[in-house]
């Protein structure tokens, strides 16, 4: 096996595992974790495919985030609100997270296992996580089951079994 291939494997259960989380939480989508708020499955969503088309032209693609407009709503360190009209709609936000993946698919597609170890242009204070374009693509298959957590919690806030276990 391919290190490409242990990697798409990564980011295929890490996406499963999130998206099962939150398969059925469109109606309850602002719900919080706890009840000192954190972060509501639709900021997860757009979190994460902000961060995923982020970390993926930044460090590997080089071009421009085709989410770069949404920066101020689920950049990190924002702080997710309960008001849903406050975001792009559940659909929306879903659809840019798919698409956001098979960009990233599109792109270790065409890679070879020596890419990987391509240095990015990550600064200096980032390079232990993203100085390599492997690491890059780790990072975001971490980056997803990471936030799932988040989720899972907002599932029993809204009075959800859990999804596994």
């Amino acid at each position: 096996m391919k290190a490409t291939d242990v990697i798409k494997i990564a980011l295929e259960q890490s996406k499963g595992y999130a998206t099962s989380l939150l398969a059925d939480m469109k109606n309850e989508c602002t719900t919080m974790p706890t009840p000192r708020g954190g972060n509501h499955p639709l900021w997860v969503m757009g979190h994460l495919a902000l961060a995923e088309a982020s970390m993926l032209s930044k460090f590997v693609t080089g071009g421009e985030n085709p989410l770069a407009k949404w920066k101020e709503l689920f950049g990190g360190g924002t702080e997710p609100v309960a008001d849903a009209k406050k975001y792009p709609s559940w659909d929306e936000v879903v659809g840019a997270f798919e698409r956001a993946r098979s960009a990233t698919f599109k792109a270790l597609d065409g890679l070879s296992d020596a890419d990987l170890d391509r240095s990015t242009n990550a600064p200096e204070n980032m390079k232990s996580f993203f100085g390599t374009v492997g690491q890059v693509f780790t990072m975001i298959s971490i980056h997803v089951a990471f936030h799932a957590g988040q989720v899972a919690d907002a599932r029993r806030a809204a009075g959800k079994k859990p999804v596994f276990g």
